[in-house]
C-alpha cells in the first residue's frame, strides 16, 4: 500500500505547479487554481507522510520529486508548449534513470 500512496503523492506533487502555472492567467479563476495548487501540496504531504511509514524516506522523496518533476516537465511540454531539446530531454531520461534504479533497489 505504500507503494500506492508514494505514487498518489507523487500525481498531487504535478499538481501543485500545474495550478500555480493556471493561476497566472488573467482570470477569474486564478483563486480556485491557487486553492487547487494549495489542497494539491498538502494532499502530497499526506501521501508522502503515509508512504515513509514504510518507504525508507531517501527513496521516497527521490521518487517523489523525481515522478512530480518528469510529470510536470511533459505538462509543460504538451500545453504550455515548453521547449524540449536534447540536453533538456537527457536531464529528465536522468532523473528517470534514478527513479527506477531506486525503485529496483528498494
Amino acid at each position: 500500500m505504500a507503494w500506492i500512496y508514494l505514487i498518489i503523492a507523487a500525481l498531487f506533487e504535478i499538481g501543485w505547479p500545474l495550478g500555480l502555472k493556471l493561476a497566472d492567467n488573467p482570470s477569474f479563476l486564478k483563486f480556485w487554481w491557487i486553492l487547487f495548487a494549495i489542497i494539491s501540496m498538502a494532499l502530497s504531504g499526506v501521501f508522502l507522510f503515509l508512504a515513509q511509514k514504510q518507504i525508507p524516506i531517501g527513496t521516497a522523496y527521490a521518487i517523489w520529486t523525481g515522478i512530480g518533476t518528469i510529470g510536470t516537465f511533459l505538462i509543460g511540454i504538451v500545453f504550455f508548449n515548453d521547449a524540449i531539446n536534447l540536453i533538456r530531454f537527457l536531464g529528465v531520461i536522468l532523473i528517470l534513470s534514478g527513479v527506477i534504479i531506486l525503485k529496483l533497489h528498494h
